[in-house]
């Protein structure tokens, strides 16, 4: 059984994460942008080592959760992000684009933060804008088949 965690080891493990997710996922802007991206998608340009690597840096988010008492389900749900990340920079070319857009630290972080304010009820944020990333995926997914078909 494990221990209680306190408030205060809660707010540290947030810190630690929002710093590491800003690193793996949003380090560098990108010029004349608002569009910003981290180490783990420029790692993830490598070949399936690449996405790999990407992989285990999302395990620490997940420990850092596991740390800070986060439920069976939060982590479900962060688990499902590092597998869409991973998945997801596996598919050529598509993939590097992939790991651009998908900040699976950043997700995660916000959930576990969702979780804890949850504990506090302190009020959330809003959620995470579904119906324009299917809009951009499946956008992606048309420009993807029309370049195969003419390439053909």
């Amino acid at each position: 059984m494990s221990t209680p965690v306190s408030q205060e080891e809660k707010q540290a493990a947030l810190a630690r994460l929002n710093r590491f997710s800003q690193m793996a996922d949003n380090a560098i802007g990108i010029p004349f942008t608002r569009f910003r991206i981290g180490l783990e998608p420029i790692i993830g340009l490598v070949p399936v080592l690449g996405d790999l690597a990407g992989l285990l840096m999302s395990c620490y988010v997940l420990l850092e959760a596991h740390r800070a008492g986060a439920s069976p389900r939060v982590k479900l749900q962060m688990v499902r992000n590092m597998l869409i990340d991973f998945f997801g920079g596996l598919v050529p070319v598509v993939g590097d684009a992939f790991d651009f857009a998908w900040k699976a630290n950043v997700r995660n972080t916000q959930l576990l933060r969702e979780h804890l304010e949850t504990e506090l009820n302190v009020p959330q944020k809003p959620r995470f804008p579904w119906m324009q990333f299917l809009v951009i995926v499946g956008g992606l997914a048309v420009f993807t088949a029309l370049v195969a078909v003419f390439a053909l």
